[in-house]
């Protein structure tokens, strides 16, 4: 009984700790996280590993940050993002925003969305458009390795649109004359493809820790089977004076 009440307190304190938009945190040179991130891809594909990611230095637009894995005898990687966590990547030969998980101010309810078109993604895809829609779902308690934690859920429902690289077939067969017998090819011609597969991702915000305390993304076929899974839980942290 004792701990149904813990827990009915603990969603009520979640539930009303969200009454005003959350603003921007201001990072500082050493904020740390370290997560543990899970990638599971197909039925049988699945490792684990421990990033820390370290902020270098930030500016109006953009965070600074180093990223390194746990154990790896290699230098740690110099990254930037958005200052709400965005990433951005040459798409068609222009910088493009890809992913956006925060939209600051938060507050229940707010959306924004990311749409973009690739061409020529990879030698199968003539394209990929891709539509992610984010929501800022509700506060919601939360318990990863760090602790229990009341965060603010932002979710994002997407789809992607694949047109298949077309490619020319050829039909062989045998043609018979009064002169003899000829071998005959004949060039179809190439039908482009389309399919459209949906991704899902979700992440679970704490003000104090200036970042998510958990992150997962899905990705599914056009036959919705999840194909990839990336998760992120957080570990420890240490923020301006915070240490956990």
């Amino acid at each position: 009984m004792k701990n149904v009440l813990l827990a009915l307190a603990f969603s009520i304190l979640a539930s009303t700790s969200f009454a005003e938009s959350i603003d921007s945190p201001t990072y500082k040179p050493g904020d740390t996280w370290l997560y543990q991130d899970t990638v599971e891809k197909g039925a049988t594909g699945w490792n684990q590993n421990r990033t820390e990611i370290t902020i270098s230095r930030t500016s109006g637009t953009s965070i600074y940050y180093t990223s390194k894995q746990s154990g790896s005898t290699q230098p740690p990687h110099d990254r930037i993002s958005g200052s709400d966590w965005s990433r951005l990547r040459n798409v068609n030969g222009k910088e493009t925003l890809v992913n956006k998980p925060l939209s600051f101010p938060l507050s229940q309810g707010k959306t924004w969305e990311i749409q973009y078109t690739e061409q020529h993604p990879n030698k199968d895809h003539k394209s990929e458009q891709w539509i992610s829609k984010y929501t800022v779902v509700a506060a919601e308690p939360i318990e990863v390795p760090a602790g229990k934690f009341n965060a603010i859920k932002i979710e994002s429902e997407g789809t992607v649109v694949v047109e298949i690289e077309p490619k020319a077939s050829v039909v062989q067969g045998v043609e018979t004359t009064s002169t003899g017998t000829t071998m005959v090819s004949k060039a179809q011609k190439p039908i482009a493809t389309t399919f459209t597969a949906r991704t899902y991702k979700a992440f679970w915000y704490v003000p104090e820790i200036k970042r998510w305390v958990k992150s997962v993304e899905e990705y599914y076929n056009a036959n919705n089977e999840r194909t990839e899974r990336y998760t992120d839980e957080l570990i420890s942290f240490k923020v301006g004076e915070q240490h956990k």
